[in-house]
Parts: structure tokens; C-alpha cells; sequence
């Protein structure tokens, strides 16, 4: 089935976008001027410039374009240092443009040396060709590129592959790279809802590279950093099926690979397998935040149920605390920041609290906002809330529960941090006369006020016969 898109038909250019996009020197200083003395002063106007990559996809789509990558064909590092660019590093032939900023990279050829996104030659003669460039791209719809006149250079169908709905690999070149594999898999993710499929072949590629082991050889930052843009797209529970799929999630994410399969009771979970409750979990976290910390926290707050004994299947009493050491090897493994590794891990440990907010204590109440730091940091109880709402949500026929038991964790946060602490210091202070005597008694005298007004609540709504 093919892909459609907002604003503009596929495969056909936007006269307006076209006639700009060689004024981003323009543009970006805001400065109106297209006239031609301006253009000349464009350090980039001797040079066979072309645009390419995601600028040219994205606007083919018509989607919003985020960046703009540069390619030069026919230059040197000489010419370029010599016309003001600025050198990035010295791995690869890539500049900064003086005025913009923008990155500007020479065509080049890459040969695989060894295993590994790093085990690469490469080689960027000014004979390389913009076709010889495009040929080591990853996908067809990231190959293609556009000249000064907005004529589109696409020797390898991306276009095509655009107006199908298809992610496909350039060349068998592909296999040499295994960040691609990632990479697939959020691009995946990103175009899910526009009805784009991975192609068969690309797919099989991709296995293949797992089964050769070229997979292992990815490196914790590039695994977080793809993992990461993953979650902020608007299909990353495909992100993890597509991984599945080629057999890499076995491989990179073990913990949640291992929840495929695992039953959970059917009365409360209809679609049984805790694997696909993730999944749903994440598609339910999307309709209702864009926190890729919440996203995060979704996706590893059940990796307990994958260590359930075999026996108490497919109950799983006390999942909350033996998803704790999964949750931390998986983090550490991979290099998780530690405000989202922190955050899952309370979230885990509390999210049955969550549910049955209704029951709990007063007193339990307080201990579960004091986990999260709520009183110091009140904006992770409402991200606490909507983790748990994903979960609540993300089960078959269960799509639009209510969101009760979060809304009056939110009305408890709020009664307990309306509790004056700098009051209460004050009046002990001046009543015993000495501040070194009154730590502990304030702390024990907040508590028991924020208790107290936790009560006044469950007791309201106790009173009032609201549900609960």
C-alpha cells in the first residue's frame, strides 16, 4: 500500500521550497536579499554544491525540514579551509559553513576494513562522483540530492520507494554498517502511521547481519543515542517489533526481548503476551505524551515478568521488585542517562501503587511521592502518572480507560505540597529557640501534616460516595 502526506503530493516539489533552498545563508541570518552580489558572497558559490540527505526527503514528503546536509563534489580540504570553512574533526572530510554553520561534506567512497561502526576507510579524491556518494547511503529515500536549479538527482528510486511506502536499502553495502540496522528500525518507527513497510529484502539483509554477528559489534552510545530518537517517534513501539523481527532485539535490548512470549492472566491482561502489552503500552504512551523519559520508563517497567518462576505462571506476584536488576543491567549496558534510569526504576517499583491509588493509605500515599522526589521535583509525579496510564491503557479492549487512579495521585500530590513547610519550621524554631533542635521534629511535623491532608481528601470523596 502506498504512503500519503500532508501539503504536498509525493514526488512532487514545491515550487516555493525549491526556490529557496539555496538561500539558507539568506535565511538563516533572516535577511531577505536573494539578489545575486549576495549569493556571490556565499563561500559556497564556487563549489558544486548539492543538498542531500533528509532535507530532500523531507520535503519530498512534505514534512518540515529540521536540518540541511551539504555534499561538495570536485573540492579539496584545501579549497574548502581556504574559502572559510571550518574543518569538523579529523575522521571525516566534513566542514562548517562561516556564515551558517551548516555542515558541508566532500563526496567520498567508504571501504569496510573491519568490524564495527568505526571499522572504515575512506576516501574523498575530488574524482568521486555525486552518484559514487549517494551509492554508500543507507536507504533509497536518504540518497538522493538536489542541484542549485532544484532538479533532484535520484539514481537509486528513492522517490519511487517515497510514493510505494517502502524503507529499502541502497546496495548490499549496507550490511557493512551495523548502526543501520538501528536506523531502519526508527525510520520505521517515525513513518508507521503514513502506511510504510520495510522492504522484504532489506529486511533479510538485516538478519543476515545479525546472524553474522555484526550486530554485537555496536557500541553503547550509538545504541542509546538510536534507542533514544526512536522513542520521540510517533511509532516507537514499531521500533522494537522491526528489531524483533531481523532477530537484533535478542541482541540489543535482551531484557525486553525476553518479555515475548511470557503470559499474563487473561482477566486483566485479554491480550495475554506481556511482549505485546509492551508494545501496546508504548502505542497508548504516544497518545498522551511526547517525554521520551516516559516512553522509556513504559517500555522496561514489566521486565520482571520475564523472571517470574515457570510455576506461578501466568501470575506474576512481586514482578515490581525483580524488574529492578533487569532495568540496571539494561541501563548500564547501554549507557542510559541517569534521570532515565532513575525515573523507570521508581516507576517500576510503583506503578501497582499507581492502580490501586484508590485503596492505598494515606501514609503509603506520601511514600510513594516522597520516592519521587515529589515535594523538590513535583513535575515526575505527573510523569509518573502517565506511565501508568499508558500501562492502565495498554491492553486489548482497555484502550480508553479512565485515568481515575492518576488523577487522584495528581489531587493528592497537590493537597500535600499545598502543606506550608517553611510554617511549620517557623513556629518550631520559635518555640523551642534553637534551630539545631528542630530537624527531626519539622520533618516528622510536615509528614504528618501532609499525611493529614492526603486524609482530608479520602475522606471527602469517602463521604461523597465518589468511586473507590
Amino acid at each position: 500500500m502506498g504512503a500519503s502526506f500532508a501539503g504536498t503530493k509525493p514526488g512532487i516539489l514545491n515550487p516555493l521550497a525549491i526556490s529557496v533552498l539555496f538561500s539558507g545563508i539568506i535565511e538563516s541570518h533572516r535577511n531577505p536579499r536573494t539578489d545575486t552580489a549576495s549569493l556571490m558572497s556565499d563561500p559556497a558559490h564556487p563549489l558544486e554544491v548539492y543538498l542531500v540527505g533528509g532535507a530532500v526527503r523531507d520535503e519530498i514528503m512534505g514534512r518540515r525540514i529540521q536540518d540541511r546536509d551539504w555534499l561538495v563534489v570536485g573540492s579539496t580540504p584545501q579549497e574548502m579551509i581556504g574559502l572559510g570553512f571550518r574543518p569538523l574533526g579529523s575522521n571525516f572530510p566534513v566542514f562548517l559553513h562561516p556564515i551558517t554553520r551548516e555542515e558541508y561534506a566532500l563526496a567520498r567512497t567508504e571501504r569496510k576494513i573491519s568490524r564495527g561502526y568505526h571499522g572504515f576507510e575512506f576516501n574523498s579524491d575530488p574524482g568521486i562522483t555525486l552518484e559514487q556518494d549517494l551509492s554508500r547511503r543507507d536507504l533509497t529515500m536518504n540518497a538522493m540530492a538536489k542541484d542549485r536549479e532544484g532538479n533532484v538527482i535520484d539514481p537509486w528510486g528513492g522517490c519511487k520507494d517515497i510514493r510505494k511506502g517502502v524503507i529499502r536499502h541502497v546496495s548490499d553495502a549496507f550490511r557493512e554498517d551495523p548502526v543501520r540496522v538501528l536506523r531502519v528500525a526508527r525510520f520505521a518507527a517515525r513513518y508507521r502511521d503514513d502506511g510504510f513497510e520495510v522492504d522484504p529484502g532489506t529486511l533479510e539483509l538485516m538478519s543476515k547481519m545479525v546472524e553474522e554477528g555484526e550486530v554485537d559489534a555496536l557500541v553503547a552510545e550509538r545504541v542509546w543515542q538510536e534507542l533514544e530518537r526512536s522513542l520521540a517517534e510517533p511509532g516507537c513501539s514499531h521500533f522494537l517489533g522491526i528489531l524483533r523481527r531481523c532477530g537484533a532485539l535478542e541482541k540489543i535490548l535482551p531484557e525486553v526481548d525476553a518479555l515475548f512470549g511470557i503470559p499474563q492472566t487473561e482477566k486483566f491482561h485479554p491480550e495475554i503476551d506481556t511482549g505485546i502489552h509492551v508494545q501496546m503500552s508504548l502505542d497508548a504512551a504516544t497518545r498522551i505524551s511526547d517525554d521520551s523519559m516516559v516512553r522509556f520508563a513504559v517500555m522496561v517497567h514489566d521486565l520482571g515478568k520475564a523472571l517470574t518462576p515457570a510455576q506461578e505462571l501466568p501470575r506474576h506476584r512481586g514482578h515490581e521488585r525483580r524488574g529492578i536488576r533487569p532495568i540496571r543491567q539494561l541501563c548500564d549496558r547501554i549507557g542510559v542517562p541517569a534521570r532515565y534510569r532513575e525515573f523507570a526504576l521508581k516507576v517500576c517499583q510503583y506503578h501497582l501503587h499507581c492502580h490501586r491509588m484508590v485503596q492505598l493509605k494515606p501514609a503509603t500515599v506520601l511514600k510513594v511521592l516522597e520516592a519521587f522526589d515529589g515535594f523538590r521535583k513535583p513535575e515526575l509525579i505527573e510523569k509518573f502518572s502517565l506511565a501508568c496510564l499508558a500501562d492502565k491503557r495498554g491492553r486489548t479492549g482497555h484502550e480508553n480507560d479512565s485515568d481515575e487512579p492518576m488523577q487522584l495521585l495528581n489531587r493528592y500530590h497537590r493537597a500535600a505540597m499545598a502543606v506550608d513547610a517553611g510554617k511549620i519550621a517557623a513556629a518550631c524554631h520559635a518555640s523551642v529557640g534553637s534551630r539545631s533542635h528542630c530537624g527531626p521534629g519539622i520533618r516528622k511535623k510536615i509528614r504528618r501534616e501532609r499525611i493529614a491532608a492526603i486524609r482530608a481528601i479520602r475522606d471527602h470523596r469517602t463521604k461523597t460516595g465518589q468511586p473507590g
